[in-house]
């Protein structure tokens, strides 16, 4: 079954960056509890960055007095003072917007570190089905567009709209008192500038949206060809694939062209009206002073006024914009910490090589060869040794679409058991629901006797170890990835299961041996390399119980029987379970089960299948393919 589908998409675009949020109330709550032991610095750091604006509105202000003393009195006697006052209004809100700022920052990144530390812890402990229906990219885009957004909200938008605020608010009531009639001439003249910008605007803004579209697919298609470069030359698709780039290049070009024209547009246009209405304002104060209405000190702050007047309205509403796009990231950030972690109810631990029973909790199945012993207190131990069973065992990923149905089997401590089957027919999800990576529709699975959902979870899978098709490897040492296995094993552990997983060979030809770092996924390594690390990592675990997905299909036929050596020493005295890829993997094994349509339809060993006459006997005499 395929899970996960469009996850290239959300990989690619994520969310939009003007999404209003949908629940603005609760979303602003949740984020204020995140401030909670810092509100205090935030009321600080607010005032003194609306002390700061205030003291530049006072500033402009403080021009009438000094203007009018040099031009009507001709006296630094008067001036001198006003200067120093002037010089100390600049010097307070230099400082207060400087620790006003720091401030800010405080609290933008504590707050920010705190939601990803929240975000990731909680990302840990969901179950792998949520994991299937979102992709990497759309948790990505919280970690890094949703969260950055929100840290600039609070380090600039918020503070800029303070202040934006504040400097209108005081430019305006300055203006008021010292010319109404010049002031509603400004205001006339401001509203005219914004009607004009918004018609811009609004053809701006869906010609940017469709850029930014253009922009995606292209960057889509770019790194979609860079992943795919063998496959396209293998078919010799590099003209069609040039084509479809020249295309999608096109589009981008026709969409930034138009939206570029009116963004190119907007600001001469703002420009020379700002300049006319100074003009005009300019002029008109004037005439009002030769008729002694005004006086030149107040000419000249007027018209300072008039240049700051409309510049906090556009950062007000620039500033506005960002404050809702991090609310709504914050809404997106708070959706997944929303998403019920994966449930763990089992009362069953693990401890010296049993499994501890509380009293209550019932009763392991008894299995012959088990220890099962009640204790005084009620509860039971029972050694762990790796008995598995299924019992008519129904389970589907999607309610309604079933993946296997009534599956029933068995593995006694240290059989192994093989999987066959084409691909789809459900090898893997029984092995995922060996670790309880899923939960059953129906039936049961047991170990030793004991309910999987009895058992806790961290315990369940202290027993297990996993060999799978699909490696990732860590950034970091080939010996610090071989050690994920047992994070406390000595450098001699390491060794010793890279020595058992027939790892060690290649690994003593590498410069820095052992100390040699890996790029993403092991790139720098050859896959049958990888896969070597992979099951080196494996062994180190120690498991009580292997499941091995495919391990050796992704090696040469040399290599791979250095593996099975190896492997030979890793599943002894284990219990196994392998999907197979090549049929001679599975030869060897205590039992074959071939599954198809998430039904067992065969079981037995080589010899007993061979003879049967079925399916894995068509497998094997090559009449049908084996996936």
């Amino acid at each position: 079954m395929s899970r996960g589908q469009g996850g290239r998409q959300g990989e690619r675009r994520g969310p939009s960056r003007f999404q209003k949020p949908q629940h603005l109330g609760s979303t602003i709550r949740r984020l204020s509890r995140y401030l909670k032991g810092r509100l205090h610095l935030l009321f600080i750091g607010l005032v003194l960055m609306a002390a700061s604006s205030a003291a530049g509105v006072a500033a402009n202000a403080m021009l009438r007095p000094i203007i009018n003393a040099f031009v009507y009195e001709h006296s630094w006697q008067v001036a001198l003072p006003l200067l120093l006052q002037l010089v100390v209004i600049y010097l307070v809100a230099s400082l207060a917007q400087y620790i006003g700022s720091r401030v800010m920052v405080g609290i933008a990144q504590r707050t920010t570190h705190a939601l990803r530390r929240d975000l990731f812890d909680h990302l840990q402990q969901l179950p792998l089905s949520f994991y299937d229906a979102h992709s990497h990219g759309e948790l990505m885009s919280s970690f890094t567009n949703d969260i950055d957004n929100i840290n600039q909200a609070l380090d600039q938008s918020l503070v800029q709209i303070i202040m934006g605020t504040i400097t209108f608010v005081g430019t305006l009531v300055m203006m008021l008192l010292l010319s109404p009639l010049l002031t509603f001439f400004v205001v006339l003249m401001v509203i005219l500038m914004f009607l004009i910008v918004g018609r811009i605007m609004k053809h701006s803004a869906t010609n940017f949206r469709r850029q930014q579209a253009s922009l995606a697919g292209l960057n889509g298609y770019i790194e979609e060809m860079m992943e795919g470069q063998k496959v396209v030359k293998v078919f010799n698709r590099e003209a069609e694939t040039i084509e479809g780039f020249e295309g999608r290049n096109e589009e981008l070009r026709q969409a930034s062209t138009r939206a570029q024209v009116f963004a190119v547009v907007l600001f001469p246009i703002m420009g020379n009206l700002s300049y006319v209405q100074y003009a005009f304002t300019a002029m008109a104060g004037a005439v009002m002073t030769i008729r002694g209405i005004f006086d030149i000190g107040s000419v000249a702050s007027f018209l300072q006024f008039t240049r700051e007047f409309s510049r906090p309205i556009n950062q007000v509403s620039n500033q506005f914009n960002i404050l809702i796009s991090a609310l709504a990231g914050a809404e997106r950030v708070f959706r997944l910490m929303d998403v019920e972690p994966e449930i763990d109810e089992g009362r069953v631990t693990l401890a010296d090589g049993h499994w501890l029973v509380p009293a209550g909790a019932p009763a392991p199945v008894a299995i012959p060869g088990l220890e099962n012993e009640t204790r005084r207190d009620g509860s039971r131990r029972v050694r762990a040794k790796g008995d598995i069973r299924f019992e008519h065992v129904n389970f589907s990923y999607v309610p309604g679409t079933e993946v296997l149905h009534d599956i029933s089997l068995y593995a006694k401590p240290g059989q192994r058991i093989a999987f066959v089957g084409s691909t789809g027919a459900g090898k893997t999800t029984v092995t995922n629901l060996i670790n309880r990576f899923y939960d059953i529709d129906s039936g049961r699975i047991l170990i030793d006797g004991i309910d999987l959902r009895e058992i806790r979870k961290a315990d369940l899978r202290g027993v297990l170890g996993m060999v799978l098709q699909d490696i990732h490897l860590f950034e970091g040492t080939i010996a610090d990835n071989i050690r994920y296995g047992r994070l406390d094993a000595s450098d001699e552990e390491v060794r010793e299961a890279a020595r058992l997983a027939n790892a060690d060979g290649f690994i003593g030809h590498l410069p820095e041996g052992y100390n040699t770092m890996l790029t993403r996924d092991g790139s720098n390594l050859s896959q049958g390399q990888r896969q070597l690390l992979s099951i080196a990592r494996a062994a180190l675990a120690d498991p009580l119980i292997l499941v091995l997905d495919e391990a050796t299909s992704s090696v040469d036929t040399r290599t791979e029987a250095q593996i099975e050596q190896g492997m030979d020493q890793l599943m002894a005295g284990r219990t196994v379970f392998a999907i197979a890829h090549r049929l001679s993997t599975v030869r060897h094994s205590d039992a074959i089960l071939v599954i198809e349509d998430g039904v067992i339809i065969e079981r037995g060993d080589h010899d007993q299948l061979m003879e049967l006459g079925g399916r894995y006997y068509d497998l094997n005499i090559g009449t049908v393919e084996l996936d």
